[in-house]
């Protein structure tokens, strides 16, 4: 009896746990959050392939809001919804055949452009701050006579004044370098590579009138990456619930001295 060695173990309840590790609600709400999180994953894509194009800017005329090489988001969207100080992708044979161009629309058909007054872009009069512009350069280094944009049109220019082929470099074509709104396939939105994000809002338009909101591209990134989230925290449930649970086990056989 005195050198009897024994082993007490931790009474079990005669009931189902009712804990969320290793219990059935724990699987039933791990298993909820994996099919939530893919639903949410696969329906930002999916939307995104719906609403979005991607494009190769292959020059630096949008510099530096847009480098050579750069790689874009654009939103797809029907050329009336264009306002001032949008960045759009468009197709124009007069300027480029059977290829997409991306510049900056300046003016609107009714609107009256003209490079500079005080070195700034005017647009119905009024000076434009352009913020976006290379540092240390000007917008006078277009020269541009006093253009009045027809109804149903577009003037656009480069960020990169210098050495951007834009409406200023075509104002002796039949048009005076203005692009037909139908010419326009999308709107860009952001610079995915490198990794610049939006596009920053062109304020010094809104003294013109009501600029372009962003498109949707925030929301689904939210989706995506609540979604991954979900995805990754149902998925570890099992294992976390199983080292847990094996814890538990040797935790509930405890030695007991001689007696």
């Amino acid at each position: 009896m005195g050198g009897e060695s024994t082993t007490r173990t931790a009474p079990r309840s005669g009931g189902t746990d009712t804990g969320l590790v290793g219990s059935r609600t724990g699987q039933r709400l791990s298993g909820l959050a994996v099919a939530l999180g893919l639903v949410l994953f696969l329906g930002g894509f999916a939307w995104g392939a719906v609403v979005y194009r991607p494009y190769t800017v292959p020059t630096s005329s949008m510099a530096p809001t847009i480098g050579a090489g750069d790689r874009v988001l654009a939103q797809r969207i029907d050329g009336g919804d264009i306002r001032r100080g949008d960045v759009v992708v468009f197709t124009d044979k007069t300027w480029v055949s059977n290829a997409p161009v991306v510049k900056r629309v300046v003016a609107v058909g009714g609107d009256t452009v003209s490079c500079c007054t005080d070195g700034k872009l005017t647009v119905n009069g009024k000076q434009i701050d352009e913020p976006y512009l290379p540092e240390g350069s000007a917008a006078e280094w277009k020269n541009i006579p006093s253009v009045t944009v027809p109804e149903g049109r577009l003037f656009l220019l480069g960020d990169e004044r210098q050495g951007s082929l834009d409406s200023s470099a075509h104002l002796t074509d039949a048009a005076s370098g203005t692009v037909a709104r139908s010419a326009v396939s999308a709107r860009v939105d952001a610079v995915v590579w490198p990794m610049n994000g939006l596009l920053k809002q062109p304020t010094g338009f809104e003294k013109l009138g009501a600029i372009s909101a962003p498109g949707p591209l925030r929301t689904m990134t939210v989706l995506i990456v609540a979604g991954a989230v979900l995805v990754l925290g149902g998925g570890a449930y099992g294992p976390i619930a199983k080292r847990l649970g094996g814890r538990r086990s040797r935790a509930g056989t405890e030695p007991v001295g001689a007696r």
